[in-house]
């Protein structure tokens, strides 16, 4: 009996190993779908930014930029364009780069290496100005970022810490805002800034959205999770409220600021709709929409198209690299205590 007990426990503990590596391999495998799915589209972004016009539209289409060369003579290659290949014959025809005539050469001479044509990202810089959009969306991004950590702070401190009447219906009441598609109220908002004079400014990019909701939410969560006791021995120690706030809430806080950060740069620089509507000219417009001007004028140039997107959201990329340890955390850590 007692043979056949172990004998099933070990039964048991196998079939528990063996539920919970498929479990993990589902897991994994789930994963990893989602990594290619969503790494494909940026890789194919890169690689169509370095390619050549002709490149793009050859089919098959090719993952990786390749030219195509011919040995004009010994140790010297001359990149051409394929034309046309005959199997049949062997032979394929192909002019020079340069816009020469056509010629054919045996498919065998044809040999394919690796090209990344980087010039295609200074060509798009040159076909726009974009180094007045970047300087925009930059300026832009910088003062929205200080005025959302200063209202932020505050607020959250307030609907965290301070009682007062109402408190918690107002603290629903700025959520519900979140659930307000912005097409809702983007007209009443550009009649508005009419009548302030500040369409086509600065002002129009930046004081609207110096506040934010989801930032208030993310740092008042993680305000009420910060022990009482610490708020009492400030008091007793002569601390104000905005002492307490600058000399113990906000360096407890340093991760979920972070965050507030990165997710405010993000909307900031991703920002598209109402910098749209509310300028007309390349002063004063950001970077997205100066994009989307380009993509019009060179509908025909995916290349360039391409190159314009890369160096866009390059500076994105990099800041989520930097900080992705300090979103991470933040989330982790600030809860949702009501």
């Amino acid at each position: 009996m007692e043979a056949t007990a172990r004998m099933t426990d070990h039964e048991l503990a196998a079939a528990y190993r063996a539920r919970r590596g498929f479990g993990r391999a589902g897991l994994y495998g789930a994963l990893w779908i989602g990594v290619i799915v969503m790494v494909v589209p940026f890789f194919w972004m890169i690689t169509t930014s370095l390619k050549s016009p002709i490149e793009i539209l050859e089919f098959p289409p090719t993952w990786v930029p390749t030219g195509h060369f011919v040995e004009a003579s010994a140790g010297t290659w001359e990149e051409v364009y394929v034309v046309t290949r005959d199997a049949a014959a062997g032979t394929a025809v192909v002019r020079s780069v340069e816009g020469g005539p056509s010629y054919t050469v045996e498919e065998s001479l044809v040999v394919d290496r690796l090209r990344l044509r980087f010039r295609n990202y200074a060509e798009a810089w040159r076909q726009a100005p974009f180094a007045r959009y970047y300087f925009n969306t930059i300026l832009v991004t910088i003062f929205v970022v200080a005025g959302v950590l200063v209202t932020s702070s505050l607020a959250a401190y307030a609907f965290a810490r301070m009682r007062f009447w109402g408190r918690d219906n107002l603290f629903v009441l700025f959520l519900s805002m979140m659930m307000v598609p912005q097409p809702v109220y983007i007209v009443p908002s550009y009649i508005i800034l009419v009548k302030l004079g500040w369409i086509n400014t600065y002002q129009a990019l930046i004081v609207p959205w110096i506040a934010h909701v989801f930032s208030i939410f993310l740092l008042r969560q993680h305000f009420k999770t910060i022990p009482n006791d610490l708020y009492d021995a400030a008091i007793i120690d002569g601390c104000s409220r905005f002492g307490f706030l600058w000399r113990v809430m906000l360096p407890l806080s340093k991760a979920v600021l972070v965050a507030v950060v990165i997710f405010t740069i993000v909307g900031t620089w991703n920002s598209f709709l109402w910098p749209l509507v509310m300028t007309d000219t390349p002063d004063v417009r950001p970077l997205q929409v100066g994009l989307a001007r380009f993509s019009q004028e060179q509908g025909t140039s995916h290349e360039l198209m391409m190159a314009a997107a890369t160096f866009s959201i390059a500076p994105l990329v990099v800041a989520y690299f930097f900080a992705q340890k300090q979103i991470i955390q933040s989330l982790a850590t600030s809860g949702m205590k009501s």
